[in-house]
């Protein structure tokens, strides 16, 4: 029993794996507000290399509406305003200096549905990552039960178990979903 119980630890990492990788694309996904999540998946042409804007600039949120970038390198501020700029955020920066100024644009109801839908199949590759590790545990099982390790009832019993947990982080993706869908609908 000892072996379920390592699948399904096993199995629970890759899942929670896939949750993190949803958890980073939707804060890519801008909701009307200022969110310094919004810019970190950025990456700025820097030193030899793409790297991410966190490692070249602090990021603070002064106001709902605004998110300011204070460059530690001044030679660097025109390429991160330009990697901001060419994110597909649809963001417009401005700099004052090291610091760059970019205002949060109110969204229109066209951009907040293209973002829903984004969102939606953020989801879906996460439900999809999820069945993969899902039919690795079955495999493995059914593998155990070919090489005679453990009986079909056990094959049975983990299918089940595997089944649950697949389940509970099925849900755990939709409600996600759902609370992002909210968020972006949000006037």
């Amino acid at each position: 029993m000892s072996d379920l119980n390592e699948l399904l630890s096993d199995l629970k990492c890759r899942m929670e794996s896939a949750l993190d990788n949803l958890r980073r694309e939707f804060s890519g996904l801008r909701s009307g507000r200022a969110s310094p999540a919004l810019l970190e998946t950025i990456r700025v042409e820097a030193y030899g290399g793409k790297l991410p804007l966190p490692q070249v600039a602090s990021v603070a949120v002064p106001e709902s509406r605004m998110i300011t970038v204070q460059v530690w390198d001044c030679a660097l501020v025109g390429m991160v305003e330009h990697a901001i700029r060419d994110s597909g955020l649809g963001l417009n920066p401005s700099s004052e200096g090291q610091t760059i100024r970019v205002p949060i644009p109110q969204l229109t109801q066209e951009r907040r549905n293209e973002l829903a839908k984004a969102a939606a199949r953020y989801a879906e590759g996460a439900k999809v990552a999820v069945r993969g590790v899902r039919r690795d545990g079955m495999d493995k099982s059914k593998g155990l039960e070919k090489k005679g390790e453990i009986s079909q009832d056990d094959v049975r019993d983990w299918s089940e178990a595997i089944q649950k947990l697949t389940d509970k982080y099925i849900k755990k993706i939709d409600d996600m979903l759902s609370e992002k869908d909210k968020d972006i609908k949000q006037v």
